[in-house]
């Protein structure tokens, strides 16, 4: 039996272990070796023995981790059983209160005595002037513009923000997805059949209960859309708290609705058990008060009690936060009210973000997040914050923040603003001496609904595949604006996005939610005035958030801007991008309607009938309103031509995305042009007899097996066939153009029968395809038919697709007359 394990060391021996442990941990290291050597109380030790010791001292420190983060762990699941038995004391105190409801009704319903009814509303009305005896001053007391009103308003704001954080004064249910654990974002839910939309997170955060009081105060840092807040009034009570009267003004999240801002009294204080309260309420004429700032160009919303509950637990803080607004739904336009009534899209923006944004800086503050670039997490907080801004400014174009309307080209789609400013992007290497013709800032924008595409795919898509938007010779335009002189005004050139992209990951979110980048842009100079710049790649930098599908009411957006291969710290931004947001209703009756609606919806098979009567709902369900905002800066004697090239730009993209979310639709769409829509075009009705009769014909085999000859069993069969199908036009000097594709051969193109016909054969074949296709045409023109080998090809969004064989065959028709030619592609698969 080896005993050096058992071997007893001297307190000196084992200092000097740990010394040399301390400086090289890894057993393998040489140092370890040489200092081991220089140790004079260590050279009567065997070498076996030290390595044992060794072996055995990095056991140890394992087993210590372990437990340590076992520990941790475990006080995270005590801390949230508590939230747990917490939140079913108020479940169940919820369910009573339904209960003694519904008892209520039913003996009401029961009663059919009028004057039983008419003693109960009696009943009611004694009880309301009882309520109001037991508070005679308390209306007085609130219109009184002095302290005692204000606090006395500041007390009901604390009462009613807690009966609403742990009470039932909220029908709150929770939303989809949210489940509780020590890794996760909380417990979220959002409010049902109540005034406004109110949203409710509680959460678990390893920082002590002041920090994340002075993080949720400075909401500025984390609320994305909030342009300013403006403490007018401090005051101190008597019991150590604070009161506060805050102006506070919020970005419009499209161009086609106006801004909200919030007149608001937030009061600070503490409870009896030591919990930190911090709660809010707008001051109006019914809660009295002093009155607010004019709204001027923005609308007045109203926040009802609100607020954040933070208690202290062991190595953290449990957080109730709670959300609740009024945001004049009324006021926009009718296609965008829901966008104004979501209590998903609510606890997403705004109370969610909340919590997220304290647990990132948790996170930062352990050390459990590793960045690259080598830079502070703040540093890279405050680039996605600038970048966030820099894009709402632009959206919204304020004129208090020096933007003015430019004279529309007479078509209204795009609305171009301009910003003279010096201040606007000069930054500290960009003053008038080393940039005099600087003009300004210019930004085109639009807003437009999309149907059928989910916003993080879109997203998506639009950041791994910017070749299919973005224009080469804007883009470097935009790269030469950081020059300390621009170059010629792009425009339109052929060719489109020479250059490949790199993505160079730099921080995300806790929960990959959102994530910051660096987007290297590979090009090389195409025409003499980019050779002036020499041709070099060109940096974006890049945020990215809201690209989980799974995520319900979530904001998809993509928002970028121009940086220089120093990228210091206080480098200039002028973002420009995408936002995308659905537009779904707030909880309520009718939407548990709509939502029954959509899951009978979805029983309905292609070519089924509806039921009479029945809505369809799948189109409310996937609505979403998409923003663009672009800006380019421009020298005093070129706004026009600016102008007019962002106008264009803005336009060319809005078409592009407009084709891409066609393409990236899901099967939806694909459905409604699907099998129950041909059967009622005889010319597809005739086209796949022609397919299958000529498939036959020339090979000798049957392209499937149909039980009826009949035109709708075989075009049924063509339409569900598992390989790809498609056939395209033969003419003289001129690219074959697909005319016809089954449903897989849609999927593999990535495309939609309306738009099949813009693409062409050469289009999708790559090189190799393209020579072998060549070399076999004769023999298919000839002999009928052809076997091609395995290759790949390319979809109309540019992603490679693998077959393992394609069958090229002449279809002919009903005289035996050449009408087209028909492929197939066996066993695809995206690559």
């Amino acid at each position: 039996m080896d005993t050096s394990k058992y071997v007893r060391y001297t307190p000196e021996q084992v200092d000097a272990l740990e010394r040399v442990y301390a400086e090289c941990p890894k057993p393998s290291s040489l140092r370890r070796q040489q200092l081991i050597r220089e140790c004079p109380i260590l050279s009567n030790i065997e070498p076996k023995q030290i390595k044992v010791w060794f072996q055995n001292r990095r056991c140890r420190e394992k087993q210590r981790k372990e437990a340590s983060r076992l520990q941790t762990v475990n006080r995270k699941l005590t801390a949230m059983n508590k939230l747990l038995m917490e939140e079913n004391d108020r479940l169940q105190k919820q369910v009573s209160r339904l209960v003694y409801k519904n008892g209520y009704m039913r003996q009401q319903l029961r009663t059919a005595s009028g004057t039983t009814t008419d003693n109960s509303c009696e009943s009611v009305v004694m009880s309301g002037q009882h309520h109001q005896q037991q508070n005679p001053t308390k209306h007085t007391q609130k219109d009184a513009n002095n302290p005692a009103g204000l606090l006395a308003i500041a007390e009901e704001t604390l009462a009613e923000f807690l009966s609403k954080a742990t009470g039932t004064a909220v029908d709150w249910v929770q939303m989809i997805g949210m489940k509780p654990g020590p890794d996760s974002i909380g417990i979220v839910a959002v409010s049902r059949n109540c005034n406004g939309v109110a949203a409710r997170a509680c959460g678990l955060v390893s920082l002590e209960p002041t920090k994340v009081a002075e993080i949720l105060k400075d909401r500025l840092s984390w609320f994305r859309d909030c342009r300013c807040v403006d403490v007018l009034s401090v005051m101190s009570t008597g019991n150590g708290g604070t009161i506060e009267l805050l102006y506070t003004q919020t970005y419009a999240p499209t161009t086609l609705a106006a801004a909200r801002d919030f007149w608001t009294l937030r009061y600070t204080t503490s409870l009896e058990d030591g919990s930190l309260v911090i709660c809010e309420r707008s001051l109006t004429s019914s809660t009295g008060g002093p009155s607010g700032p004019p709204p001027s160009s923005f609308v007045r919303a109203e926040m009802l009690p609100s607020g954040y509950l933070i208690r202290a637990c062991e190595d953290g803080s449990l957080i109730h936060i709670v959300d609740h607004v009024d945001l004049d739904a009324w006021s926009v336009p009718e296609v965008l009210r829901p966008l104004y009534e979501s209590t998903k899209i609510l606890a997403q923006r705004r109370t969610v973000a909340a919590l997220r944004y304290v647990r990132q800086i948790a996170h930062e503050a352990s050390g459990e997040i590793q960045l690259g670039g080598g830079r502070q997490p703040a540093v890279l907080r405050t680039f996605s914050q600038r970048l966030s801004r820099g894009f709402n400014d632009a959206v919204n174009g304020f004129v208090d923040d020096g933007w003015s309307l430019m004279d529309s080209d007479g078509v209204e789609d795009v609305t171009v603003v301009v910003n003279s400013s010096p201040n606007k992007f000069i930054g500290s290497q960009y003053n008038q001496s080393l940039y005099p013709t600087f003009g300004g800032v210019l930004c085109a924008k639009a807003s437009m609904l999309l149907q059928n595409v989910p916003p993080a795919l879109l997203v998506r898509f639009l950041r791994e595949h910017r070749s299919e938007w973005a224009d080469y010779g804007v883009d470097a335009y935009s790269a030469a604006c950081l020059k300390s002189s621009a170059y010629a005004v792009p425009c339109a050139r052929p060719g489109g996005f020479p250059s490949g992209q790199v993505i160079l990951p730099l921080a995300h979110t806790v929960e990959n939610e959102e994530f910051l980048e660096v987007v290297r842009l590979e090009g090389h100079a195409m025409f003499p005035e980019e050779a002036a710049l020499g041709g070099r790649d060109m940096y974006l930098l890049q945020l990215c958030s809201g690209v989980d599908e799974s995520t319900v009411g979530s904001c998809a957006q993509l928002v970028f801007a121009p940086i220089d291969e120093s990228f210091a710290d206080d480098a200039p931004l002028l973002p420009s991008g995408f936002r995308v947001i659905p537009l779904e209703s707030k909880t309520d009756a009718s939407a548990a309607t709509r939502t029954l609606d959509l899951a009978s919806t979805l029983e309905v098979r292609p070519g089924s009938a509806r039921p009479g009567g029945e809505t369809d709902a799948t189109n409310y369900n996937l609505r979403s309103v998409l923003t663009i905002a672009f800006q380019f800066t421009f020298e005093n004697h070129m706004r026009d031509s600016v102008a007019a090239m962002a106008r264009q730009y803005v336009r060319t993209v809005v078409a592009s995305v407009q084709r891409v979310a066609m393409a990236i639709a899901p099967s939806q769409l694909g459905s409604q042009i699907g099998p129950k829509s041909l059967p009622s075009s005889p010319e597809a009705l005739t086209l796949s007899q022609w397919i299958a009769r000529s498939y036959r014909i020339h090979t000798g085999a049957e392209l499937f097996q149909v039980e009826s000859q009949s035109h709708d069993a075989i075009l049924k069969q063509l339409w569900h066939h598992s390989d790809t199908i498609l056939c395209c036009s033969v003419k003289t000097n001129a690219s074959p153009v697909f005319t016809f594709a089954n449903q897989a051969g849609l999927d593999m193109l990535e495309t939609t029968l309306v738009a099949l016909q813009d693409i062409t054969l050469d289009k999708i074949l790559e090189d190799a395809g393209r020579k072998i296709l060549c070399s076999e045409f004769s023999k298919i023109m000839q002999q009928g038919f052809a076997y091609l080998p395995a290759g790949i090809c390319i979809s109309s969004m540019g992603r490679p697709v693998s077959y393992e064989q394609a069958i090229a065959w002449k279809v002919l028709n009903d005289d035996d007359v050449h009408h087209c030619l028909a492929f197939m592609f066996v066993n695809w698969s995206f690559m």
